[in-house]
């Protein structure tokens, strides 16, 4: 239920121009002048805004919130009336004339979430084009009036006073559409009044000397995760990039997914690449995320992760073709009991891997949170197995287990032994076998071979079996893509 003080500021920022109010009330105002889509208000705020600091998440609330309101229009409304401002202290050069006292712009937060996101939202990649322009505007602009002073100063000294900086923390998401101009943003920002400061930075299908030079023009500080997937870089490519890494002594999460890595046949090449990528991320002091989805590291994770000096809590190695040995090494190493996420989609524990994913569930058990096992082939005749290694992990809130070959029966006895687990929220099932027609293979059945009927029937006798046993408020789905991207930060 919204409050007093913000219905009332609802009711304020209906109008323009806003009456003089108390600086105390430029927050309230501004998350209901944001969430009722309102961007010339906006303009007003920031342009006398009295606090040093804007923070999106911290004014206008949870992520929710962002992703599900028309954002676009608003976002770009803020941006411009930074830049205007800027512009306005440098024509004004020497006059503190503006009621701006704005010093840093925190656009943070503002991710993706392509499950509900509003059609009017505005995406990273669209947003860091937007103030990668608003930089280069800025810095163009201020480059101008230069070189009018020097011209219209003409052999005496012009006296200048030091402009003012702000600084816009945003995380960035570029490809090889948006390169041109964030690099042209990172070489303004240096010495111009708008300063790009990044927090996450995501780089998709770039060359290798594009992503180095934007990892060697991103400003050091504050940079907690990079994440560069379908770059098509080879080992040979990871081992080039990532010593540009160890600078970014906040670098907590590093994403490698689709990056081309297949060392399941071993060359001196690959010998020597596996000890480089080994060797940097033992740099990486503050590492806690991993994903090496996709590569293929069959018997090779003791020898990536041997130089790793603290435990990872987030490891991804889905579709990894990871080999008995690779689990035998995670079940003894430090990283085990640390474990909060794990994801080992994609690998066949139909076989030979089953015993030893018993073995790592159980020494990760004390930590694990989430865990996905999608695509893994399993059936009902592993049931019992598994779950008698899920039954010791007592702090599990989700599990992922789409693309397995379940039947009602199995999802039923899944559901009653796990429902005992009190922290579980969410449970990602495949859709049981049963419910499609007979004769066809789960691994290439098509929506339109799927019974409906028999689906929604199974789904509400698995809703009246949570509400039987008191756990109602746990989610049993069967869309792997409702319930939005588990994300490290928020563990």
């Amino acid at each position: 239920m919204d409050s007093l003080l913000f219905l009332s500021a609802r009711r304020l920022v209906a109008h323009r121009p806003l009456p003089t109010v108390p600086a105390q009330l430029y927050p309230i105002l501004f998350q209901a002048a944001f969430l009722d889509g309102r961007p010339l208000v906006l303009q007003d705020l920031v342009a006398q805004w009295p606090f040093p600091v804007l923070s999106f998440q911290q004014i206008v609330g949870r992520r929710e919130l962002l992703r599900d309101h028309p954002s676009k229009l608003c976002i770009q409304s803020v941006i411009l009336a930074v830049v205007e401002q800027l512009r306005q202290d440098l024509e004004e050069a020497g006059r503190d004339s503006s009621r701006c006292r704005l010093r840093m712009l925190d656009m943070t937060g503002l991710g993706d979430d392509a499950a509900g996101r509003a059609p009017e939202g505005m995406s990273v990649w669209s947003c860091t084009v937007a103030l990668a322009k608003a930089c280069v505007e800025v810095s163009k602009h201020r480059r101008e009036l230069q070189k009018r002073r020097s011209r219209s100063h003409r052999g005496r000294s012009a006296a200048t006073a030091a402009p003012r900086f702000v600084d816009i923390h945003a995380d960035l998401f570029v490809n090889g559409t948006s390169y041109g101009i964030l690099w042209d943003a990172l070489q303004a920002g240096n010495a111009g009044p708008l300063r790009l400061k990044c927090r996450e930075f995501q780089a998709e299908e770039l060359c290798l000397a594009g992503i180095v030079s934007l990892l060697e023009s991103l400003d050091s500080s504050g940079v907690r995760r990079v994440d560069l997937r379908f770059n098509n870089l080879g080992l040979g490519g990871l081992s080039l990039v990532l010593p540009h890494l160890s600078r970014f002594l906040d670098l907590q999460s590093l994403r490698l997914p689709y990056s081309n890595v297949d060392v399941r046949q071993p060359t001196p090449e690959s010998v020597l690449g596996i000890q480089c990528l080994a060797r940097e991320l033992g740099k990486l002091q503050s590492l806690r995320e991993l994903n090496l989805g996709s590569s293929r590291l069959s018997g090779n994770l003791r020898h990536i992760l041997c130089k790793l000096e603290a435990p990872l809590e987030s490891l991804e190695l889905a579709f990894c073709s990871l080999l008995p040995a690779d689990f035998d090494f995670l079940s003894q190493s430090f990283h085990a009991p640390a474990l909060k996420r794990l994801d080992l989609s994609g690998h066949d524990f139909s076989q030979t891997l089953l015993h030893p994913l018993q073995h790592l569930l159980e020494e990760a058990s004390a930590s694990l949170l989430h865990l996905d096992l999608m695509e893994c082939r399993l059936r009902d005749s592993h049931l019992d197995a598994l779950l008698a290694s899920l039954r010791h992990c007592s702090h599990l809130r989700s599990l992922g287990l789409f693309g397995n070959s379940f039947s009602t029966v199995g999802l039923k006895d899944l559901l009653r032994k796990t429902v005992v687990l009190p922290d579980l929220c969410l449970v990602v099932y495949p859709i049981p076998v049963d419910c499609y027609k007979p004769g066809l293979d789960p691994g290439w059945i098509l929506e339109e071979q799927l019974d409906s009927e028999c689906l929604g029937a199974v789904s509400a006798e698995l809703s009246r079996m949570l509400e039987s046993f008191g756990r109602a408020d746990i989610i049993w789905t069967s869309n792997p893509y409702g319930h939005g991207a588990l994300d490290y930060f928020s563990l």
